[in-house]
């Protein structure tokens, strides 16, 4: 790669983003939509960080800008041609995102972009931040630059987890930290509910300990992008299975309850392997919920509208049945599937439709 093709004024755009706006060819199962364009700072010298599950991990074998994310490639292409394609599409787009690599570079290449395309193109714009390399100073200006969310990957929910794959036992930069002092200067510097935090269901944790995570988050006044950990071919993960599905089902209902105001994490009963046992609903509030079918679906940045943008449509699973993020609203034959593997199936009957409503909540 050479100075002429590296960020600001190339990008790489992930795989769904370059079909959604027309610069490859492919169509999405079950009709899905990519609504949020997901870009990516690119340099020759990649990303220093080593991440044991990260695609773009620093000792993962291959030239940076061959190296897979998220399991597919990224093309790269110029800046000013992704801004003309999204000009084209702007109906069907309702967001953009950047996401940062460990490289310090990239500290004031996201502003340089972020104006770059604010200036031209009406829609929200968000950026996933590397704590590692930057300051507040840095969240100030990207404010100023035309950034209205901010997302942190902390992905873990110990500082022993994080340091087993993200910092000092991966001989990487990051520190448990600093991710949190960052994540509160960005709660501070664009306010509450203007931040998400990722996090990944599957590195070694409880899901007592995944949801009071979601719960502490929550506290501070942001909100849980979920994933399911996918395994990268190549990775230092990558022989790690996914979580089970009825696990992960339990955390995406746990989720949905905490981040909608619904529930409590000091209201779940759990077991002794801390497997959650009790959402601190009755059976009918609960069942009405899960019926709705949005606990399910994708968990990221809004749109204007308030409906969620960023849907990323098969990006923690392969498209078909069972699907982990639903990147649409699921139907009744997949709440018959949540339902089954929720253990809730004899629950079904009373269920048939799908409610319009659940306790000012309406879908």
């Amino acid at each position: 790669m050479s100075a002429k093709t590296e960020s600001p004024e190339y990008l790489k755009l992930s795989l769904a983003s370059a079909m959604a706006l027309g610069f490859h060819p492919g169509r999405f199962y079950r009709n899905a939509r990519n609504t949020c364009i997901n870009l990516l700072l690119s340099y020759s010298e990649g990303c220093s960080a080593n991440c044991a599950y990260c695609g773009l991990a620093r000792e993962r074998k291959g030239r940076y800008e061959e190296k897979s994310f998220i399991h597919v490639g990224w093309p790269l292409l110029p800046l000013e041609e992704i801004v003309s394609a999204i000009k084209e599409r702007q109906g069907r787009v309702t967001r953009i995102c950047l996401s940062m690599v460990t490289n310090r570079r990239a500290r004031a290449d996201v502003s340089t972009i972020a104006r770059k395309i604010t200036e031209k193109i009406d829609l929200p714009f968000s950026t996933l931040i590397s704590p590692t390399i930057i300051e507040p100073v840095d969240l100030v200006e990207y404010r100023k630059s035309g950034v209205d969310r901010i997302g942190v990957a902390i992905d873990t929910v110990t500082e022993e987890i994080f340091n087993r794959y993200r910092g000092k036992e991966t001989r990487g930069p990051h520190r448990w930290q600093r991710y949190w002092e960052i994540l509160g200067e960005a709660i501070r510097i664009f306010g509450k509910g203007k931040v998400g935090v990722h996090l990944i269901v599957g590195l070694g944790e409880s899901e007592r300990q995944m949801v009071e995570m979601i719960q502490k988050v929550y506290d501070l006044g942001s909100s849980t992008h979920l994933f399911s950990f996918f395994a990268e071919e190549g990775s230092a993960l990558e022989d790690l299975p996914s979580p089970p599905l009825d696990q992960y089902r339990r955390i995406q209902l746990g989720r949905y309850l905490i981040d909608e105001g619904i529930g409590n994490f000091q209201e779940f009963k759990f077991d002794s392997q801390g497997k959650i046992i009790d959402f601190g609903q009755t059976d009918e509030r609960l069942d009405q919920i899960i019926a709705l079918g949005t606990p399910f679906m994708t968990s990221g940045c809004p749109d204007r509208k308030g409906k969620v943008a960023c849907n990323r449509p098969y990006g923690n699973c392969l498209p078909g049945p069972d699907i982990r993020n639903y990147p649409f609203l699921p139907e009744p034959e997949d709440i018959e599937r949540i339902m089954n593997q929720l253990g809730r199936a004899h629950h079904l009957d009373s269920q048939k439709e799908r409610p319009k409503e659940v306790v000012g909540l309406s879908i």
